[in-house]
């Protein structure tokens, strides 16, 4: 076998290189910023949720980025020096919160005056971290839980580590700027996770939607076009000509009775943004549809429609479904959808069929990679002292912070 010339060797390797990198434009430092809930939200405060933003100080991102998991008394008063007078338990750790007593107090008034919250950093919510939760998902009814799942999560480790991984300066000039933390408090709401939505906008233009959850809802196919409309209509008046830069995601909930939108987080137009139901590289390369003006002027044109070859191209990934007879079939059929996906104007909106792998992933539940935090690792690594030690440590935590009676109302 004949050898190969050192030079088509490295054009090899780089052109393989090439094939493994997506396309992505770099990623400024001031575009990360921007989607930081501190910079957005006052922008669009009306358009969201209610919730309450609280500054952090140097000592409570220290205290999030310390090892173990120490939480403060809840029946402690910020600055109650006499309960010291009270505790004669000389092995009990010392309280945290003493360090930060303000911080301490916003979030537990927050806590009083919303009755339940969820918590989130800059751009992350510690959605991996529930299984910590005696509820089981992100709701917190007090202090300690908050900071049990602000301590727990990888997601949170993420935002107070790596926010700036694989971004560039703005200009020759620009250094990486300090970023100024704060916990995002929003007043707890049983969302209906079918009516969460991802939105991808390049260029100031919605280009493909799809469905947050990954699975199967039925009652969705039908108002496709309708939470399609709504959804450019609130990006066109609120979004596009407001946010400072050209490339985005956003995600909206749409409660019933499905007439308003909740703008709920500004993503980074970045790899570490999941495209759920679409890949990065489609999304990249994904023609953009015409707006409605540019529609209408080509109508006046007498144009009446699109190259079809357009349409085969964005419609290329979804298989091909012969008419069926069953009801439940035609009602996720993409056959519709098809004709409104090649329409010049309209942004691809995705959703899970019932016959979807996405709908029937058993195998692992979301965010299953981030379930052991580094205290149940140092554990087991332990030996079975050091596992029955964690576990005593956590029965103790769980039995401070799960009161029966809000466990009696949550299920009412």
């Amino acid at each position: 076998m004949p050898l190969m010339d050192p030079d088509d060797q490295t054009q090899a390797e780089s052109s393989a290189n090439q094939l493994q990198r997506l396309p992505f434009p770099p990623v400024p430092f001031s575009h990360i910023m921007h989607c930081s809930y501190h910079y957005w939200h006052p922008k669009y405060r009306n358009l969201t949720p209610k919730s309450r933003v609280i500054p952090l100080t140097k000592a409570f991102v220290d205290y999030l980025r310390a090892d173990g998991i120490v939480l403060p008394p809840e029946d402690r008063v910020p600055g109650d020096d006499e309960w010291d007078d009270f505790s004669d338990d000389e092995d009990e750790p010392s309280d945290p919160s003493l360090e930060w007593p303000d911080i301490h107090a916003q979030v537990k008034n927050t806590a009083k005056d919303f009755g339940k919250v969820t918590p989130k950093m800059n751009w992350s919510a510690p959605k991996d971290a529930t299984w910590m939760s005696a509820t089981n998902d992100l709701q917190c009814s007090t202090a300690s839980d908050v900071y049990l799942l602000l301590k727990s999560s990888d997601f949170i480790t993420h935002d107070l580590e790596h926010a700036f991984d694989d971004c560039v300066p703005d200009n020759e000039s620009s250094t990486q700027p300090e970023i100024p933390y704060h916990l995002v408090l929003r007043k707890y709401v049983n969302f209906n996770p079918a009516l969460e939505f991802r939105c991808f906008v390049r260029d100031r233009t919605l280009i493909c939607l799809c469905q947050r959850d990954q699975n199967h809802f039925d009652f969705l196919f039908p108002m496709r076009d309708g939470l399609r409309a709504i959804i450019q209509k609130f990006f066109d008046e609120n979004l596009r000509d407001t946010f400072p830069d050209p490339n985005f995601a956003f995600d909206v909930y749409i409660p019933p009775p499905h007439q308003r939108v909740w703008l709920i987080d500004i993503n980074p137009w970045a790899q570490r943004t999941d495209p759920l139901l679409f890949s990065w590289l489609e999304i990249l390369n994904m023609k953009e549809p015409i707006n409605e003006k540019d529609y209408k002027d080509l109508l006046e044109g007498g144009f009446v429609r699109l190259s079809i070859n357009n349409c085969n191209n964005n419609m290329s990934h979804l298989p091909v479904q012969e008419p069926s007879d069953d009801p439940d079939t035609e009602s996720e059929s993409d056959v519709d959808s098809q004709a409104d996906d090649c329409g010049p104007f309209l942004p691809e909106f995705r959703l899970i069929k019932r016959d979807d792998p996405e709908a029937y992933a058993f195998t692992s539940t979301q965010y299953s990679a981030h379930k052991l935090p580094r205290e149940v690792v140092d554990a087991s690594l332990a030996g079975p002292g050091g596992m029955r030690e964690f576990m005593g440590q956590w029965q103790d935590i769980l039995s401070k912070n799960v009161d029966p009676i809000t466990s009696s109302d949550d299920e009412e």
